[in-house]
């Protein structure tokens, strides 16, 4: 079964911009073998266009890699360091969609994500909220998008021995973008 513009309620093709204020780049990975530590990107970007078929459709998106937040300072600036992202000498992620496809019931997107000078294939899976009007008159979309990588993949490959056995990271790291968009006029 192939997913068709009028299998989508509400769908428009065109191009839309992220909403920042109604977005979260985010992400999590084990810590201490027992939890997840979660942490977002506070600064990020992009676009999505939605073709009349909606297996035509394209995204490209960047976040700032400064712009790491876990909620704890000092955790938030070891992750900029050459230890993990190496902020200053590579300031963005990226995302470049190469193709979108339905899967078993499900709408993936497959593409390219860059990090730390490290380009890998990816897919995201999709889960769409809608489309509506906001208070403004603006049309919005809404979805969940998720995929996990291993982290040493894209060269971060710190970790340290925990007393008991075990490292402190995990090698999965959990991506998740909650995306509300606008369509451009």
């Amino acid at each position: 079964m192939t997913i068709t513009a009028e299998q989508i309620p509400g769908y428009r093709a065109g191009t839309w911009t992220i909403d920042p204020a109604h977005t979260e780049v985010g992400f999590s990975v084990r810590h201490l073998a027992i939890s997840k530590v979660k942490g977002k990107f506070e600064k990020f970007d992009a676009t999505f266009v939605t073709a009349e078929n909606p297996l035509d459709s394209s995204v490209k998106a960047s976040a700032e890699v400064a712009s790491v937040t876990t909620n704890e300072p000092n955790r938030d600036a070891h992750l900029r360091t050459g230890d993990f992202f190496a902020a200053e000498e590579f300031p963005e992620l990226t995302f470049v969609s190469t193709g979108a496809r339905e899967e078993n019931g499900n709408f993936l997107v497959d593409g390219t994500l860059t990090m730390r000078g490290v380009a890998k294939p990816v897919t995201f899976t999709f889960e769409f909220g809608g489309f509506g009007e906001d208070a403004y008159g603006n049309y919005k979309a809404g979805f969940t998008a998720s995929t996990v990588v291993k982290r040493e993949d894209f060269g971060l490959t710190w970790n340290a021995p925990l007393e008991k056995g075990g490292l402190l990271l995990g090698s999965d790291v959990t991506i998740t973008l909650d995306v509300q968009a606008a369509l451009e006029a």
